[in-house]
């Protein structure tokens, strides 16, 4: 009697299809969800008037670390979707790993960014 091999497809998701269709599914939906944000920190990134609105001590900062700080989170932006897309698509213990890695490395740049130039 031969056995049967069972092979995974579409991850979590589904019994069938392509995971990389359903991790661009997914991806799509993620950027559905951070478009404004996204949006919002490339605002404040391009416009350093911006800087105004935010009293206290992020008004004293200086221009350059204010952009820089905005940029950065809107690269973070930007790469959840792809993260969460790869992830849906990859699911497996080293696949998350590599994601937890770059959210835990994009957090300290974001601390290291707003502790410089902020306080």
């Amino acid at each position: 009697m031969p056995e049967q091999e069972n092979e995974l497809r579409g991850g979590v998701l589904s019994g069938s299809g392509s995971p990389a269709l359903w991790g661009s599914l997914i991806g799509i939906i993620t950027f559905a969800f951070i478009a404004f944000p996204l949006s919002a920190a490339v605002s404040f990134a391009t416009h350093p008037r911006t800087q105004q609105l935010f009293g206290g001590r992020l008004e004293e900062a200086s221009s350059g670390g204010y952009v820089a700080f905005w940029w950065v989170v809107a690269l973070l932006l930007f790469a959840i979707p792809f993260l969460v897309g790869f992830g849906v698509a990859k699911l497996s213990g080293k696949t998350l790993a590599i994601i937890g890695a770059i959210v835990v490395a994009f957090f300290v740049v974001i601390l290291i960014l707003g502790q410089t130039f902020v306080f």
